[in-house]
């Protein structure tokens, strides 16, 4: 089979629109549309190969990050359609790329900056959509939450190398991307007896601060495109000083403080780690991504990835990288 990765989009989109990708150029190619297909047979505008597909990407959440009132992880990009909108070639083969989870190793004796960064989730892509993984939450005393598709919550303590980022959660849509797809963690505290790290971003929400407990995981995103509305997306709860590990994951896979791990296949973000030396920092993996691409049966004879059916449409889901032929 041929390999191709075609960027080919038609005018007059209803629904979210493709997100990130060239304008669409209006001026020319057919308009007439009913409920996102073309009237063109199976939507196509390319001619007998082509026909038209909706997505759904999400990248691989984040590790909450495993020290002290550690910051709860990003929960993976999240880039969608609301209808088939995006155009494929029938025996074209489009590479599929699922983002891993981040991990909650390598052990952390100590904040060492090399270990946050290697609790990032992985990059989803398809065709070409990409969706970046969540960013890990801060160190004690690194302060900031990493950036990525949702950004990592901030850390509880004091930020001695740099305070003027201190506790800052990290910034989600990264690389931005319209509309977005992700949002920022929550900012981490300290004061004088207890510090607490902020909750991931989520697809939905950004990460809330922390207050009396480290802050909880924003909120994941629906999406229907499996044939029942699912959460996805959600950030993991920051750490709090101490023993107590009670601020939750968002709706949508992410993980409560402590060693609660995002949902897999959700992106959903780890829970940040409560900072008890004697227990060994206890903290939460990331949850690993998903992609799934959704077509008028009708269209085409593949059986790429897992495939169900929904009504007229049938469904491929990929929990592993694969590829999709057309």
């Amino acid at each position: 089979m041929k390999s191709k990765q075609p960027g080919l989009f038609t005018g007059g989109m209803i629904g979210n629109g493709i997100i990130g990708d060239p304008p669409v150029d209006t001026r020319s190619s057919p308009q007439t549309k009913s409920f996102g297909y073309q009237v063109l047979g199976f939507g196509a505008g390319g001619g007998s190969n082509a026909y038209n597909i909706r997505y759904l990407v999400i990248a691989g959440g984040a590790a909450g990050y495993n020290y002290y009132s550690g910051g709860g992880g990003g929960g993976g990009g999240y880039r969608t359609v609301a209808c088939k909108s995006l155009e494929v070639e029938k025996c074209i083969t489009y590479p599929v790329t699922v983002g891993g989870a981040g991990p909650n190793s390598p052990p952390c004796g100590s904040p060492v900056p090399g270990n946050q960064d290697a609790r990032n989730g992985g990059n989803s892509v398809f065709n070409t959509i990409t969706s970046t993984g969540g960013g890990t939450g801060g160190r004690y005393d690194g302060g900031r939450g990493q950036t990525g598709g949702s950004g990592g919550g901030g850390a509880g303590g004091n930020n001695t190398a740099d305070p003027a980022l201190d506790n800052a959660g990290g910034i989600g849509n990264t690389p931005p991307v319209s509309p977005s797809q992700g949002n920022n963690g929550g900012n981490g505290g300290s004061d004088s007896s207890v510090n607490k790290g902020g909750g991931g971003g989520g697809a939905g929400a950004v990460g809330a601060n922390s207050g009396t407990t480290g802050g909880a995981g924003g909120n994941g995103s629906p999406s229907d495109i499996s044939g029942t509305a699912v959460m996805r997306g959600a950030g993991g709860g920051g750490g709090m000083y101490g023993p107590c590990a009670v601020a939750p994951g968002g709706c949508g896979g992410g993980g409560g403080a402590g060693s609660v791990n995002g949902g897999a296949n959700t992106g959903g973000g780890g829970g940040g780690a409560p900072g008890v030396a004697a227990g060994g920092f206890p903290t939460g993996a990331g949850g690993s991504g998903v992609v799934i691409i959704r077509r008028e049966t009708g269209a085409s004879c593949s059986t790429s990835g897992t495939v169900t059916t929904s009504g007229t449409d049938t469904i491929h889901t990929f929990t592993g990288d694969g590829t999709y032929v057309g």
